[in-house]
């Protein structure tokens, strides 16, 4: 069975997985990262920064296969970094 590492990237920052999961498939690994994101976002009120990040999902040969917005999660759109270009 495939194992699966989900990282978090928060802007510059990176939370490695140093175990991963062992999961049937890429499907299986995208329910995963969907019940992590939701996990994750159970404490956004304290750390907004959490509506921007991403959930990176690599493979054990280091490939990504999928990546996750943890605003997906609540059915929105990612908040936009301010630092990252023009707003309107």
């Amino acid at each position: 069975m495939p194992r699966y590492f989900f990282h978090t990237h928060i802007g510059d920052d990176v939370v490695v997985d140093p175990d991963g999961r062992d999961l049937a498939s890429p499907d299986a690994a995208w329910t995963a990262a969907q019940i992590l994101a939701q996990q994750l976002l159970q404490g956004a009120d304290s750390d907004p920064q959490l509506l921007r990040a991403v959930l990176f999902v690599e493979d054990e040969t280091g490939e990504i296969v999928l990546e996750f917005p943890l605003s997906e999660a609540l059915g929105i759109e990612p908040v936009p970094d301010p630092t990252d270009g023009t707003r309107h």
